[in-house]
Parts: C-alpha cells; sequence; structure tokens
C-alpha cells in the first residue's frame, strides 16, 4: 500500500474529516490518465486517450441543445439580457471598433456558471458521463465558455496558438482534470478547426508566452515556448454535435478563420473534487495569474487572491464538494 494509501486509511480510522489525498495514479488496473469507474468508456476508446491525450466522441449533443445555446448567444450579445460575472471578448483586431455591435463583436464569452441556459452544457449527463470516466464520480466546473470565432481580417487574429490549457488552472493533479469541446457547427480547416498533438499529454507543463505575431494577439491567448515543430498533427474535422474531450496537457490550438462566417464551439473543463490549488511560486503559471489579477483589479478596484477568484467561479456538477 502507497504511503497516501496508508495515510488516508489511517485518517479514516481516527474519524478526521479531511479531504483525502490524491495521487497521481488512482485507478488499479493499471491506466494512468482514466478511471472508467462508472464503465462508459470502451476498451478501445480508453486505449485511446491513455495513448493520445484526446477522444473525440459523435454527435453527442442534440441539434435543439445547440440551438438553445445559439438562441441565449445572442441574447447576450444583443444585450438583452445580462448574465453577473459574465466575460466578454472582442478580438484584437476589432477592439477598438465600437461600430461593430451584436454578436459580430463577440469571438467569445466565458465563465458564464450563472446562467442557467448556457451552463446548463456542464450538467448534461452526455458530457458528465464521458468526464467522469476520467476525473471521477465527485466533478466540479471549472471554466465555461462559447467561443465565435470571426472570419480573419486578413491579420491572422483569429487563430489561437499552440498551448496547454493547464497554464490557465492552479489545480493537481492534472490527470484528474479535463476539457470537454462541442462544435456547433461543421468545424474544418476552412474556418478554423481545433489542432492536436497526439500525445503530448504525456510531457510536463512548458513555458508559456505572447507569440511575436505581427497582426496581435488577443488577450490570454498564450502560446507554448517548446514543442517539436515535426511532431504529428491531427485536425480535428468535426460535425455538429461531435465533442472532444482532452487532458489539460495536450499541446493543441486552432487555426485562422478562412470562410465567410463565424464558427462556434461551446466548451467546459472539469476537475475531480479531490484536486487541490497549488501556489503559482515557482512555477512557470505566474505570467498567467499576474496578468489576471491586473485585470480582476482594473474591473473591481480589489486585490483578489487568485484561489478565491477561482472558487468564487467553481461549481460542483456532480457527487459532493471536496478539496475544492
Amino acid at each position: 500500500m502507497a504511503a497516501v494509501d496508508r495515510l488516508n486509511v489511517i485518517r479514516g480510522h481516527i474519524g478526521y474529516d479531511v479531504p483525502k489525498l490524491v495521487t497521481k495514479m488512482t485507478s488499479s488496473s493499471g491506466y494512468r490518465y482514466t478511471l472508467n469507474y462508472n464503465g462508459k468508456l470502451t476498451n478501445e476508446q480508453r486505449q485511446f486517450y491513455e495513448e493520445n491525450g484526446y477522444l473525440v466522441v459523435r454527435k453527442l449533443v442534440p441539434q435543439y441543445e445547440l440551438d438553445i445555446y445559439r438562441i441565449r448567444f445572442h441574447e447576450i450579445c444583443t444585450k438583452q439580457i445580462a448574465i453577473p460575472g459574465l466575460g466578454m471578448m472582442r478580438d484584437v483586431s476589432i477592439a477598438k471598433d465600437k461600430s461593430i455591435q451584436g454578436e459580430k463583436a463577440i469571438n467569445k464569452i466565458q465563465n458564464f456558471q450563472n446562467d442557467p441556459v448556457l451552463f446548463s452544457y456542464l450538467h448534461s449527463p452526455r458530457i458528465l458521463q464521458y468526464v467522469e470516466a476520467i476525473t471521477g464520480p465527485d466533478i466540479t466546473a471549472i471554466h465555461s465558455m462559447l467561443i465565435n470565432k470571426p472570419p480573419d481580417s486578413g491579420k491572422k487574429t483569429s487563430r489561437h496558438p499552440l498551448h496547454q490549457d493547464l497554464h490557465y488552472f492552479l489545480l493537481r493533479p492534472e490527470d484528474r482534470i479535463a476539457a470537454a469541446w462541442t462544435a456547433m457547427q461543421k468545424i474544418d480547416r476552412s474556418n478554423g478547426c481545433l489542432v492536436v498533438l497526439p500525445g503530448t499529454h504525456k510531457q510536463p507543463l512548458k513555458e508559456h508566452n505572447y507569440p511575436d505575431w505581427k497582426g496581435g494577439v488577443n488577450k490570454m491567448y498564450y502560446g507554448v515556448d517548446d514543442y517539436d515543430e515535426n511532431a504529428p498533427r491531427h485536425h480535428l474535422v468535426m460535425d455538429e454535435g461531435d465533442t472532444v474531450f482532452f487532458h489539460l496537457l495536450l499541446v493543441h490550438g486552432s487555426g485562422t478563420n478562412v470562410s465567410d462566417g463565424f464558427r462556434k464551439a461551446i466548451s467546459g473543463h472539469f476537475a475531480s473534487s479531490q484536486c487541490h490549488f497549488i501556489s503559482p511560486e515557482g512555477t512557470s503559471q505566474t505570467n498567467y495569474v499576474t496578468e489576471l489579477a491586473g485585470i480582476v483589479k482594473r474591473q473591481t478596484g480589489k486585490d483578489v487572491p487568485h484561489e478565491e477568484g477561482a472558487r468564487a467561479k467553481y461549481r460542483v456538477v456532480q457527487g459532493i464538494r471536496k478539496n475544492i
């Protein structure tokens, strides 16, 4: 029995009501990146995720649910409804052009945990059954967003640099955190589909910085500094309702939208409620934490500790609240 397991047993005997410690390797079957306690993943699906760090499930989300999200996005962008705590983002190429309004002005909304309509995506049993196979049964939603990638202005600002999502989360262990990303329409290379570097989830978190792009780069669009440019890449061509689940260390990004229309997807990040916060000190995540703290202070006039701000956005979507 591992030391952590022995400590958890002892705590149970003496009756302390404290969270159990979580190890990286919590699956008794020898798998590292999946638990599959609910048996949702087939052996083939599980092995694919273990080796590649992602899994695409076709036609998971029905069209009528995606239509509800589209309508809600329109209501938000046209100011028919206001959602507390919601973040709205404009592409850097039009950031100062106030003549552009409505859906065309917004390339992303995020942190919609206070909107029951959009947040129903993160509560969906269709999504959570696959998330549970990775995180375990007690699940906390830690981030939500709807991406409205605009037709590119010619400056290539619609692309998203290759990155690892873990850069944005001070939670560990990383193997018990997962992302879900659902195409709200046909998505291919013409309108900027996701591109992944299979197997890179087995690598550590790398340094991230803003890429030196001539046309500019959107706020918080950090790019990974060190990756193998010759590594195989897989472009995820997806139909409406297709959903990809992936590890937060998987190196991925998205291409330029060279089509005439906006490209929509809805996404969420989930963590086991047994995960814990880490200090940013001594990590490669200090640039993100510092920039975010500055944004929060400009918006609120307050110095909000990172953990406090993060917890305010977190919502238990299955099971019980534990560490986070």
